[in-house]
Parts: structure tokens; sequence; C-alpha cells
């Protein structure tokens, strides 16, 4: 099997990452050089151009994540840049603009905090954009996410409502757009009042306060319940928002931004007769690249919003993006943008 090498200017030996040698604090994110990554027959090296932030990578940091990682690690779910290096039969060839996420990258390989990285050929998505990397390196994580909820999980159809609960988080924000753009009327939380603007930006149709009941509220926008709903906060609200729902609706368990992954006493039959319940863990696979590209022209033409927190520069401002994305304090999406 040949391989297609980035022309002109040669890959170096070694690069710049952030490696978290044990769990810990801010101070477990080390920028070291280490060795550029070997590319395996049937994987794609890619030169990093922006990631996204996530909680996933401060769960790793911490030690929080599942058994899957192991240490030392370079995390990083997602990330955007060129390709570096790629088999000939790939369909790839180098300088092309492509996105990455999931699929155990960041977790049980090294991931997208570093100059370059390695991935399957199968989790990469070809791209071609004008817009800018901070923009682009949003959107990876967060619309696979988003979109393979709402179209695997819950099947949104236009004309039908849904309920985004954990709405001010950026899959929620992203989510919000997303069904508007498929013709759903949406219906999204906060937990504060002076965040409803936000939702209202990205056109949710009725932002709603979350006090952590509900059901009541939504039926008196909808007396028979919404069609689906997406849930993002977790099993602490999760009986309510299942009875927020009409019969044969759907609600996704696809978040638990209050931490509470699991219910200890579960049972059948707590969720109301004719509900149905699934979730969403989805892959790269899950956003095709035509649809990948339909986001990236709306995003280009205005009909989309990037929720974008703050963008950061350079390895060394990743410490300030994970202590801005655990205050909570400015919502969307942070970004780390390299140079080059």
């Amino acid at each position: 099997m040949g391989q297609s090498t980035a022309a002109g200017e040669a890959t170096p030996a070694t690069m710049r990452a952030v490696v978290v040698a044990r769990p810990g604090g801010l101070d477990a994110l080390e920028i070291k050089e280490i060795p550029v990554p070997e590319r395996k027959p049937g994987w794609v090296r890619i030169r990093v151009k922006a990631f996204g932030v996530n909680e996933s990578e401060v769960t790793t940091r911490k030690g929080e994540a599942d058994a899957d990682v192991t240490y030392p690690r370079v995390p990083g779910i997602e990330g955007v840049g060129v390709v570096d290096q790629a088999d000939v039969d790939s369909g790839l060839w180098p300088g092309q603009q492509v996105a990455t996420m999931m699929g155990g990258m960041g977790r049980s390989y090294d991931g997208s905090y570093a100059q370059y990285l390695t991935v399957p050929s199968e989790q990469v998505i070809p791209l071609d954009t004008s817009l800018p990397w901070d923009v682009v390196g949003a959107l990876p994580e967060m619309l696979q996410t988003a979109y393979g909820s709402l179209t695997i999980s819950l099947g949104l159809q236009v004309g039908q409502t849904l309920l985004i609960r954990g709405g001010t988080s950026t899959v929620g924000l992203s989510a919000a757009t997303i069904a508007k753009d498929l013709g759903a009327t949406v219906l999204s939380t906060t937990r504060s009042r002076e965040r409803a603007g936000e939702l209202t930006a990205v056109g949710v149709d009725h932002p709603l306060v979350d006090d952590g009941t509900l059901a009541d509220q939504v039926r008196e926008l909808v007396p028979d319940g919404v069609d689906a709903a997406l849930e993002l906060v977790g099993c602490s609200v999760l009986a309510d928002t299942l009875r927020a729902v009409r019969r044969h609706g759907t609600v996704c368990f696809t978040g638990a931004l209050a931490g509470q992954w699991t219910l200890p006493d579960f049972s059948p039959f707590m969720i109301p007769r004719g509900v149905r319940l699934t979730s969403y863990d989805g892959q790269a696979a899950d956003l095709p690249a035509d649809v990948f590209a339909r986001q990236l022209r709306a995003i280009a033409e205005g009909r989309l919003k990037v929720p974008v927190a703050k963008v950061y520069h350079g390895l060394e401002q990743v410490r300030d993006a994970h202590a801005d994305l655990e205050s909570g304090t400015t919502p969307g999406k942070h970004v780390v943008v390299l140079a080059g």
C-alpha cells in the first residue's frame, strides 16, 4: 500500500504537544517536545490547525474518565487541520482540509492537543471551506453529537416540537440551530433567566427557565407533550424530561451536565406509558461529509450560528481554556488555534 506525503517543507522529527503524564489539576497539562507520530497503514497524519476544548478532556486530565484512558496521554477528542500524510488510495491528499473526532483519540491513543496527530482514515472528514480555523475548530464534536442525536436517535422531522434540556451548553446551542434548520419548533432550557437571550439568539422559539421541574412548563406550551426531547442535563432530571414528551414521542439521553450518568434504582416503569427512551454515543461516521459541508455553507451564509465562547492562541493557553471551561461563566465552545 503506497502513501501520499506532504510536499514542500519536510515534516519535522519532533513536535510540541500538551501531555498529561498523570491525572491532576491544571498543572497536569504540560507542554513537551515529543516525536511526531508515525503513520500506520490505513491511518492519516494531520497537521493540526485548531481544536475544541471539551468536558471529556477535563475528565481525562483529572483522571475521572473511563478505563480506556491510559497515561501519559496527549488529550483532545477533536481537531481540524490539513492532511500531512495518507495512503494513496484513501481519497485524501496532502494539504486537504479535514476534521476528525472521537473514536478513541485523546483517550486510548494521542489526540489533538499537538502540532500533529494520526487517526484511522475512516475517522477523517474532508472539508473545503474559507471559514477561519477558529470557527471550523469549534464544530466537529459539537456538530456530530448534536446532529447524530437529532437524526439517528430522535429522527426529528419537519414540523415536530423538540425540547432541549441543557440548552446553553455547546451541544445544546448547536442542536437548536440544526433543529431549526430541519424545520422543528424548539423549546430549550437555561437555569438562569438572564441567559434566555442566548437561546433566542440561536433561534430557539421558547426559552424556558429550568428549576428542576419542567414538564408542567412544557405542557402549558404543548399540551400533549413535545415530539422529542434531547437530554443533556442527566439522570437527575430524566424522569421529569420523560413526562414532558407525548405518547409515542422519544427522549434521547446524550449528556449529563449535572454529573449524574446513572440511576441507582432504575425501574422501567419510570418511563411513562408509550414514551420511548434511547441514547446517543456516536462516532465521526455519524456526521457525513455532505452534511458537514451543508453546515459549513449555512454558517458561511449566516443561517447557522457557531456558539464560540472564546478563542485561545497556542498550546500555552490550553490551561486557560480548561480553567474557563470549568468555571462555566462563558457559554459556548472554547477553541485553541495553532500558528502556522
